[in-house]
């Protein structure tokens, strides 16, 4: 079973050794080759993410810690280049307690990689859907803390 085995900071540390956005697509590509596989059955409308124009589709499991539980996501894409921003999204945000979730400054971190300047106005956009889902398992995990 694949498991993902670059960190957030790997991959900026990577993206600054590519002089050009070929290379980084490139790279971007691979990353997504290597996401955990994604069950066909969770290929469903529960799980897609709105607002890609790819399929995109979000996993998120609930460590046991109900004051502050662990969130692991899981994601896939039918496109290429998409699957790579999934794996790049999940290395931000997979594995983190919900609090800290909610705390990352995506936007930031993703200025890091150059994103924002070389993504398509509908690939960006898809990038801010899957961020916005992982923030809203975040909430509702602090729901359910409150609640």
């Amino acid at each position: 079973m694949k498991c993902m085995t670059q960190t957030i900071k790997d991959i900026i540390k990577s993206f600054s050794l590519f002089d050009d956005w070929e290379d980084r697509y490139r790279y971007v590509i691979e990353l997504g080759n290597e996401l955990t596989p994604y069950s066909e059955s969770a290929k469903d409308n529960a799980h897609r993410v709105l607002g890609c124009i790819s399929q995109v589709w979000l996993s998120c499991e609930r460590g046991s810690d109900d004051n502050d539980p662990v969130l692991t996501f899981k994601g896939d894409s039918d496109a290429h280049i998409v699957k790579g921003l999934v794996y790049i999204v999940l290395a931000l945000y997979s594995g983190r307690r919900a609090s800290d979730i909610l705390a990352i400054d995506a936007e930031a971190t993703l200025a890091k990689l150059g994103l924002d300047e070389n993504l398509t106005p509908q690939r960006s956009n898809g990038l801010r859907s899957m961020i916005a889902r992982i923030h809203e398992e975040a909430a509702k995990s602090q729901k359910k803390i409150k609640a």
